[in-house]
């Protein structure tokens, strides 16, 4: 597809309805059928349906700033990996996410009114709050508090400390709601999450919550150790502590993915990928740590070494300058291994046991265990969720690091090491390295969540990632300074002027650029 057509898909302002063959009456109820389509339009308002939009939010921008994609089209002059975006790069999450949420959000809580049961609001509410956070983790301050009526953005501005105690009210009283209806019957066929199981909706509430607590740990200490506490008290239900528990969108079984879609756009029948290629980064750190995942993670290159022997992973280095980039070398590199009908992530038990293991080991809080525990169990959750062996080996090796990146083609040369962190625990080590070690093995083990990945990334400083081959920020960002937010839509300077002007001036706390940081982003600030 070329960038033209990307263009004008993601300026539509708002999601085509995605009812489709999986989603049909049959035996259903009106009512059932209502419920259904407007509960699978809110799960699409997370990562979307739409292959146009879940390409920019995921593919073009959390997948590279997140070190595990590099977009490859040659004809992109401006991206978001060069850090020179345009804007119908950039106003995705924004413009079209809430119109979606929130007009099907109405059609739930006037079903919940009808029919007087509040358990699909509940759940609603849960995946508001998952698709909302990605908002505003792009972006810092936007409309929240005031949207309604469809999704209408032309209202005032909250504070990123103020949206995130939203998020964590609504959690909270999601949760409640949801322990007290646990024997609702959900339809099954109204819900490709948790086909209606309301206990795993629950554990999804609180794995979010902590994931939100630990977001916000060197910004509101205090609040992050209370709302992590309370996310993993088995009284209010527990966290996700087994993969038969993740949270994915698994809608795609009769159709097609859009994130296989994305990747694989002019692909040419290369095996693989099109417009995205496995990173360097991700491949340099589990190369060096020679991670049974690989195989499952990424399909092997096309690249032979000066011996003529393969280089089975090798990744495309982030941030080239794709119009001085030949398409063909660049099907050489690894791509993402996606397949047409798998489901999209939100979230996975191996992510649990990390926030709890950077919870207690950096922040001190209690949540029911040793950090060392549920670090180990992270990797072995994640192990587990991609069929690899060998997790004990891993867990013990106390020597291997990422690899040196090598540019097979010559074109993005890089000199130096990418970190010299290893994999085994160590109870001695600084806290700075504790750190390191956890969101690093939390980073490989969150595979294809790019956006939460640059989260870590900005919150923590880890992983560490090779600079961008290219900058073209002008200045505002450093080679090896990732961006910090994503600039507003220029539309918002148009029908919105009076609070967008109000929040830069007052919530921002800088100008409306890349390098401006996020209120949660204040470690070592």
């Amino acid at each position: 597809m070329s960038a033209a057509a990307l263009s004008m898909a993601a300026c539509t302002g708002a999601y085509e309805d995605i009812n489709s063959e999986p989603y049909t009456p049959g035996d259903l109820t009106a009512d059932d059928y209502a419920l259904g389509s407007a509960l699978n339009n809110i799960a699409g308002s997370v990562v979307s349906a739409d292959v146009n939009k879940a390409q920019f939010t995921d593919c073009l921008l959390g997948g590279p700033l997140g070190g595990y994609f590099s977009p490859a089209k040659q004809g992109w002059n401006n991206s978001i990996q060069t850090y020179d975006p345009t804007d119908d790069w950039t106003k995705v999450f924004m413009i079209d996410v809430p119109p979606t949420l929130y007009s099907n959000l109405t059609m739930i809580k006037n079903f919940c009114e009808v029919n007087g049961t509040p358990v699909p609001e509940a759940i609603a509410t849960v995946v508001k709050v998952a698709s909302m956070h990605r908002v505003t983790d792009t972006y810092g301050p936007i409309p929240y508090s005031a949207i309604e009526n469809g999704g209408n953005l032309n209202t005032y501005y909250d504070s990123v400390e103020k949206i995130y105690d939203l998020f964590f009210k609504d959690l909270t009283d999601a949760v409640k709601v949801l322990n007290d209806n646990r024997g609702y019957a959900l339809s099954a066929s109204a819900d490709f999450v948790y086909h209606g199981d309301v206990s795993k909706w629950i554990r999804f509430a609180n794995s979010l919550k902590l994931r939100l607590a630990i977001r916000i740990a060197y910004a509101a200490p205090e609040k992050a150790r209370a709302m992590a506490q309370e996310a993993v008290d088995p009284a209010n239900g527990g966290v996700i502590e087994s993969n038969a528990d993740n949270a994915a969108w698994n809608y795609f079984a009769t159709s097609e993915s859009p994130l296989y879609t994305a990747v694989n756009y002019n692909a040419n029948g290369s095996s693989t990928g099109g417009d995205t290629h496995a990173a360097a980064d991700i491949i340099c750190y589990m190369n060096g740590y020679k991670d049974p995942r690989r195989a499952a993670y990424f399909s092997e290159s096309l690249w032979k070494d000066a011996d003529n022997k393969p280089i089975p992973f090798i990744g495309q280095r982030r941030g080239i300058r794709n119009p001085t980039y030949n398409t063909e070398w660049g099907f050489n590199f690894s791509g993402v291994k996606i397949s047409a009908n798998d489901p999209i992530k939100w979230f996975n038990a191996a992510e649990t046991a990390f926030l709890r293991a950077e919870g207690t080991a950096i922040f001190g809080f209690d949540l029911g265990g040793t950090a060392e525990q549920f670090y180990n169990d992270g990797i072995r959750l994640s192990f587990e969720q991609y069929g690899a062996s060998g997790a004990e080996e891993y867990l013990a090796d106390n020597t291997s690091r990422p690899e040196a990146y090598v540019d097979p083609s010559g074109m993005n040369p890089w000199n130096g090491s990418l970190s010299t962190i290893t994999i085994k625990w160590d109870d001695n080590a600084t806290k700075e390295e504790k750190q390191e070690r956890i969101i690093t093995q939390k980073w490989i083990a969150n595979w294809m969540i790019g956006n939460e990945a640059w989260a870590d990334l900005r919150r923590t400083g880890y992983p560490k990632l090779l600079p961008v081959a290219y900058n073209g920020s002008g200045g505002i960002l450093a080679d090896d300074q990732t961006p910090a937010r994503m600039k507003y839509p220029e539309q918002e300077y148009t029908n919105n002027a009076a609070n967008i002007n109000y929040a830069v001036a007052n919530y921002l706390n800088g100008p409306d650029n890349m390098a401006t940081r996020i209120w949660w982003d204040c470690k070592n600030k």
